[in-house]
């Protein structure tokens, strides 16, 4: 059945789904079980990362752009929020995971902040600015000057 996961996902993922309610244990391909279910935690991980950053982004332009703030920008910052906290109902031992990941999202978000506003990566601060209890907060923005 390996030639299956390399050639048809979804039809290797319903005949192991039917294997498994089946008991029929000795026809499972468990290698590639055992990497898909992996994966899946990888998966969980690499979105909330990925959510944490674009909102940091966001965050920082919001604050050092006021000129330019928009309903997309804000839909941007709210919708990277529902994204986390999804992620987290879904997955509830990731509660901690975006408090590991805030400094590297932080400047992978300082990053591109600089690249999409030409605004000098100095001027960003080099440390995370913000609490992440505010950065999750679903009614705080930052403001001008507040760093």
């Amino acid at each position: 059945m390996s030639a299956t996961h390399t050639a048809d996902f979804n039809l290797w993922i319903q005949k192991t789904a039917q294997l498994l309610r089946e008991h029929r244990w000795q026809e499972i391909d468990w290698e590639n079980l055992i990497e898909e279910v992996e994966g899946l935690g990888k998966s969980e991980r690499r979105a909330i990362v990925s959510q944490l950053t674009r909102l940091l982004l966001h965050l920082l332009k919001w604050q050092y752009q006021p000129q330019r703030r928009s309903d997309s920008w804000l839909d941007s910052i709210t919708d990277a929020r529902t994204q986390i906290e999804l992620a987290i109902q879904d997955s509830p031992s990731l509660k901690s995971y975006p408090t590991e990941q805030v400094k590297e999202s932080y400047q992978r978000a300082r990053r591109q902040a600089a690249k999409q506003t030409g605004i000098l990566i100095s001027v960003f601060p080099e440390e995370c600015p913000y609490l992440l209890e505010l950065v999750l907060n679903e009614d705080w923005l930052p403001q001008e000057g507040e760093c």
